[in-house]
C-alpha cells in the first residue's frame, strides 16, 4: 500500500526511507470484544537503522490506524532529530566556554586568591615558638 504523500514528503525531509521500516498489522489487545480478537487492525511499525518501534490501535479502520502510526513513527524520528542536535550544540557551546579566554576581573581574582592561598601555605612551615 502506498503512503500519504505528506508521510512521503516528511520522510524524505528526514532523510530516512520508507524501504527502512518494517510494518506489521497484527490483532489488537483490550476491549473490543469478538472484533478485536478476529482482525488484525492494530498496526506495528519498527525502523530498522534505529529501532524506534511504534504501535497504533487507536480506530477501528486498519487504515486510520496504519495513517496514525506512520505519523507517530515520523514525529518520533523528528523528535530524535533534534534532540542529537540539541546535543551537538551543547557540546559546542561547552567546548566555546571552556576554552576562552577569561576576562580581566576573572584573571584579578584568581590572582587574589592565589596570593591568598600562597600566605597560608607559607606561614605553615614556621614555628615562631621555639
Amino acid at each position: 500500500m502506498a503512503l500519504p504523500t505528506q508521510i512521503d514528503e516528511w520522510l524524505a525531509k528526514l532523510g530516512a526511507r520508507a524501504e527502512d521500516v518494517d510494518e506489521r498489522f497484527v490483532r489488537g489487545s483490550g476491549p473490543g470484544g469478538q472484533k478485536i480478537n478476529k482482525t488484525s487492525s492494530t498496526v506495528w511499525l519498527r525502523h530498522r537503522p534505529t529501532g524506534i518501534e511504534v504501535r497504533c490501535q487507536a480506530e477501528r479502520s486498519q487504515a486510520a490506524n496504519r495513517e496514525a502510526a506512520w505519523f507517530e513513527l515520523c514525529e518520533k524520528l523528528q523528535a530524535r532529530q533534534r534532540e542529537a542536535a540539541r546535543e551537538r550544540q551543547q557540546a559546542r557551546e561547552a567546548e566555546r566556554r571552556r576554552t576562552r579566554q577569561k576576562s580581566r576581573g576573572q584573571k584579578l581574582r584568581m590572582i587574589a586568591s592565589k596570593k591568598h592561598r600562597a600566605k597560608i601555605k607559607s606561614a605553615r612551615g614556621r614555628n615562631f615558638d621555639e
